[in-house]
């Protein structure tokens, strides 16, 4: 059974705490009583159910189709957004015309902080991958929020501190594991943290992420993608399909992003 609570609504369904051990997938926060991949998730954000309603009240409500964007690279710094529901892709590109996946965002997470805190210009564009809700705030009562608020300051503080870590991890990773543990490990954390669950097979997760876009986040050819999505098709660990993987053994994957 899986007790939702959902981020859009602070009147019927109360929000969830992200300071316990509930799960965030999807478009909703839930909490599971499948505990057999808690222990692999990473970070949350440290956002409590009283700082969500700091952000509420001091913004307002906003919708993003899918392919919108929230906010462009290069783009001036006069907003923060605060996802609601959905989920966002977070996209660089380089000189020479590759775009990086650098991360994704859903229920619960900060987007645009970062130039807010220090003025400069957007560093990533962030686009909606389905449709989006979320809470927008100007810089200014963005900064007004944090002068006031200590535990939100705090909370923010973390939130930058857990997303250097995994940068950190991932580019020293990559100079050290072979393409197919790369993928393993990008379909792993993205699974948790933002799969969407199924009910057949029980326990499987769906990647909502193209072999484009999988490949950006793993800083792997396409070409290394297909093959690798092939082996684990054959080893029984995904199914595929359009613009989508299915993760069907979580453990097993776990145990490919370890190799």
């Amino acid at each position: 059974m899986r007790l939702r609570h959902s981020l859009r609504s602070n009147t019927s369904v109360p929000y969830a705490d992200f300071s316990t051990d509930a799960d965030k997938v999807g478009g909703d926060l839930f909490v599971s009583d499948d505990r057999s991949f808690v222990d692999d998730r990473p970070g949350r954000e440290p956002f409590t159910p009283d700082l969500l309603l700091v952000f509420r009240a001091a913004g307002r409500i906003r919708h993003w189709d899918r392919g919108e964007s929230l906010m462009r690279e290069g783009g001036p710094p006069d907003h923060v957004i605060l996802v609601l529901s959905g989920l966002a892709k977070v996209t660089a590109e380089s000189d020479n015309g590759y775009t990086s996946v650098l991360a994704l965002r859903g229920p619960g997470e900060l987007v645009g902080e970062l130039s807010c805190l220090d003025g400069s210009r957007r560093s990533a564009t962030v686009t909606a991958l389905e449709r989006i809700e979320g809470v927008q705030l100007g810089k200014e009562t963005f900064l007004r929020l944090l002068r006031d608020n200590a535990a939100l300051t705090l909370a923010v503080l973390c939130s930058v501190v857990t997303r250097l870590r995994d940068s950190d991890s991932m580019r020293t990773e990559q100079g050290a594991r072979s393409s197919r543990s790369l993928l393993a490990r990008v379909l792993l954390d993205t699974a948790v943290r933002h799969g969407v669950p199924v009910d057949d097979p029980r326990g499987a997760l769906v990647v909502r992420m193209n072999q484009q876009e999988l490949a950006g986040a793993a800083g792997v050819s396409r070409e290394s993608v297909v093959r690798s999505l092939r082996a684990m098709q054959e080893a029984g660990l995904v199914t595929t399909s359009r613009g989508r993987t299915c993760v069907l053994d979580l453990a097993g994957v776990r145990r490919w992003a370890g190799a």
